[in-house]
């Protein structure tokens, strides 16, 4: 649980009560009834064995459907009606016909301003916000990484290049300070640099004083070790031996083993090395100033991408307003909040999505985890 905690940033105690109301054991349990095996991948991430998303909607379809949940859609909510200080229900229009729903709850699970594809649009904070419900600034999270006027030339020679298992890190130049390190997946594309590892960046970098500031003086550098696996030491015997094997052979062809195609060229022209120069004249220095190339390719990052690409959204609903123990409302009574609505965001790996299981079980009034 202590993990769970630590891997969301954005107000991660408040979500302690609901975790433990509704783990990830039994989310997976829950599907598990439903006849959907899971599968465990890197970092401990859960998969559907199918790899198919839609598998885990059809399993939660079908758990609707048992339990004769009616499905509305196509309904704008305009309003949620409230009563004497309580939720009573929530106002529609479907083609133009205004329609009223009545309820002894509402549970307002909007999602938050990424995916608008999806319908999440952010129209729930208003709803939210017209009740007296403060909103915490909205900023994306997990988003990909935009590079300055230098280094975006480069991403784009550079763009739908997928590296793997490389590492990173994302430094604040001017204190020298590591904001953020890790190994995996990234890819370069026209604005800049995206995947995994820098996604996961992303929520560290938004979250790190004056960012905003350091950004706009290029002050923030991303650099990628290319050969995490080799010391420089080791990398350089590596190269030496390579060069040994071909003595004659011109520097910008001598780079096959050791770099994806579309990365030779912009990794000669970063060298500075004469691209037909044979190998054996290379001298010590150059073959020290390629190893560091190879140990710290750089770029200099510029921003994030629009909230609309984000994964996630970072802000919401603020939690002093609602009950951590049921998600109500402390505002009006009988209106529950879930998921990305509220401000809680986590890091990638399958929390933020438990976090929507967890605070909608408690949202939606289960007492314990067996019902």
């Amino acid at each position: 649980m202590d993990d769970f905690i630590a891997n969301v940033p954005g107000n991660g105690m408040f979500l302690h009560s609901s975790f433990h109301r509704f783990t990830n054991q039994d989310i997976l349990q829950l599907l598990k009834q439903e006849g959907l095996e899971v599968k465990e991948e890197r970092g401990h991430r859960i998969f559907p064995v199918t790899d198919q998303a839609k598998d885990v909607l059809e399993a939660l379809m079908r758990i609707l459907r048992k339990q004769k949940v009616q499905i509305q859609t196509n309904r704008k909510v305009e309003e949620i009606l409230v009563e004497e200080g309580r939720a009573i229900g929530v106002r529609c229009f479907f083609h133009g016909q205004e329609e009223n729903y009545m309820a002894d709850r509402v549970v307002l699970a909007t999602g938050g301003k990424s995916y608008p594809v999806t319908g999440s649009t952010g129209d729930g904070y208003e709803l939210a916000k017209k009740l007296g419900h403060t909103i915490t600034k909205l900023q994306p999270s997990l988003i990909p990484l935009t590079a300055n006027k230098t280094s975006l030339a480069l991403c784009k020679q550079l763009q739908g290049l997928s590296l793997r298992n490389i590492a990173i890190q994302i430094k604040d130049t001017v204190k020298n300070k590591v904001i953020y390190e890790d190994f995996g997946e990234m890819l370069f594309t026209h604005w800049g640099v995206s995947g995994p590892v820098i996604l996961s960046g992303s929520a560290h970098l938004l979250r790190y004083p004056k960012v905003q500031e350091l950004l706009e003086q290029d002050k923030i550098k991303l650099y990628i070790d290319l050969k995490p696996a080799l010391t420089e030491a080791k990398l350089e015997e590596r190269i030496l031996r390579d060069f040994e094997q071909e003595k004659n052979r011109e520097f910008r062809n001598s780079l096959n083993g050791l770099l994806p195609n579309k990365m030779i060229e912009p990794m000669i022209e970063l060298s500075g090395i004469d691209r037909n120069k044979k190998v054996n004249s290379i001298t010590k220095i150059e073959r020290k100033n390629l190893v560091k190339l190879f140990k710290n390719f750089e770029v200099t990052l510029k921003g994030f991408r629009p909230i609309e690409e984000a994964i996630i959204t970072s802000g919401g609903i603020a939690t002093k307003e609602i009950n951590p123990k049921t998600m109500e409302s402390k505002l009006i009574q009988g209106l529950y909040f879930a998921g990305e609505v509220i401000d809680v965001d986590a890091y990638t790996g399958g929390f933020n999505l438990q976090i929507a299981y967890s605070t909608g079980f408690v949202a939606g009034g289960y007492q314990n985890e067996n019902n």
